[in-house]
């Protein structure tokens, strides 16, 4: 989730935390091969989903996905949860505000490795939250059935929300890509186009590529051959969609650390992603905002005008963590983890971006346990709300997000 232009910059060393982030972000599907069978049986079909849903609403809150709460708690900052049945009625949190124009999201649970603890209850619960803060969302990867779900999520709250479906394209295992293709076509077909804004194909494929080859250049002759792959997969998509005769056009693109773009990628794709972390710079959290936002202009904007087919970018994830597991890393160089230093991010960033014209996805929602728990570090403690579902000691910025 890290990324610097690390040869116009000379950061040699937020390199190597790039590169360390990789690594661990790539087990998130390694397992996805192993876990198929797993998957096969609790991928529940969209109609399963549906009716399981009267069963979940009717049955305790507690039936949230993942090994924490993700249920709203009654203590101030919570939010979400509703008294109705309905889940298109429930408490709006006034502390929150539509300010961001879109937010980075993965279900709880929705990890192969730990069996797909998934919930249509908790991604609801989810989506209540999501829905007080921006109009959009994109997803990393379509295990474990979540597209359905987010999907399912929106139509029952109702809630003015897009989504970036994402298929979390695996560097060899060409299964990982054709079994989420298929899952992103079913829900399609059950849920239509209405709440999809993209598909993205490959989640820092490119960069995890070039460094598991030892090489630092997209570009270059082993960065080629891994374009080839990824190339064939965004085509791919295209045509499945193309063939699917929608009511309206899907934009395919891909989502990479913004220094590991392949001219031919983005030469591909309709639009790009790029994960912008000044975190992962060395910065302080006052010099942050100006950080990513130049360099998201001078490495991706640029050169994607450039091109004849001009891709749209966007940034894919940008944020700043609050605390760490071991206190040895909670700085980074300047940059040090924090809830105040999140305030100051928040407060010189979002409202900023959204005067600008600049598509984002804030990194992220909550706090994800299990990062703390594998990776340890400031890994699990990028949310705006606790694993539980609180809103953390901040003020999130008031203003309308485009």
């Amino acid at each position: 989730m890290s990324d610097t232009h690390y040869q116009s910059l000379g950061m040699s060393s937020a390199l190597e935390k790039q590169q360390k982030q990789s690594r661990r972000s790539k087990w998130i599907v390694v397992g996805s091969v192993i876990a198929l069978v797993v998957l096969i049986a609790v991928g529940v079909t969209v109609g399963v989903v549906v009716s399981n849903n009267n069963k979940e609403k009717s049955g305790s809150s507690s039936s949230s996905s993942g090994s924490s709460s993700g249920s709203s708690g009654s203590s101030s900052g919570s939010s979400g949860g509703s008294s109705s049945n309905d889940p298109s009625v429930f408490d709006k949190d006034p502390n929150l505000h539509k300010s961001f124009y879109g937010m980075a999201y993965t279900p709880e649970g929705s990890l192969p490795d730990y069996g797909c603890s998934n919930s249509l209850a908790g991604t609801i619960k989810d989506i209540q939250i999501l829905s007080q803060l921006t109009s959009r969302i994109r997803l990393y990867g379509a295990d474990c059935n979540q597209t359905a779900l987010v999907l399912e999520a929106i139509k029952q709250t109702k809630v003015d929300m897009q989504v970036f479906v994402g298929n979390y394209v695996v560097d060899g295992d060409p299964g990982a890509y054709e079994r989420q293709r298929e899952v992103i076509k079913e829900a399609i077909e059950t849920y239509g186009t209405e709440h999809i804004a993209g598909v993205t194909v490959g989640n820092e494929f490119m960069l995890n590529y070039v460094t598991g080859r030892s090489s630092n250049d997209a570009n270059s002759a082993i960065g080629n051959e891994g374009a080839a792959i990824l190339k064939a997969n965004i085509e791919d998509t295209k045509k499945m969609i193309a063939d699917m005769n929608l009511d309206k056009t899907i934009p395919v693109g891909n989502s990479d650390a913004g220094s590991f773009f392949n001219t031919q990628i983005m030469e591909a794709m309709d639009y790009g992603l790029s994960n912008v972390h000044a975190w992962f710079a060395n910065t302080t959290a006052e010099d942050a905002s100006k950080w990513v936002t130049d360099f998201f202009d001078e490495t991706n904007v640029k050169p994607a005008a450039l091109l004849p087919n001009n891709p749209k970018m966007y940034i894919a994830e940008t944020g700043w963590p609050t605390d760490s597991k071991d206190t040895s890393n909670k700085n980074n160089g300047a940059a040090d983890a924090s809830v105040p230093n999140l305030q100051i991010f928040l407060d010189t960033f979002v409202c900023q971006a959204n005067s600008a014209g600049i598509g984002y996805f804030y990194f992220e929602l909550v706090d994800e346990e299990w990062k703390d728990i594998k990776y340890g570090g400031v890994e699990g403690h990028w949310g705006l709300f606790t694993k539980d579902r609180k809103l953390k000691d901040v003020k999130i910025p008031d203003c309308a997000a485009p």
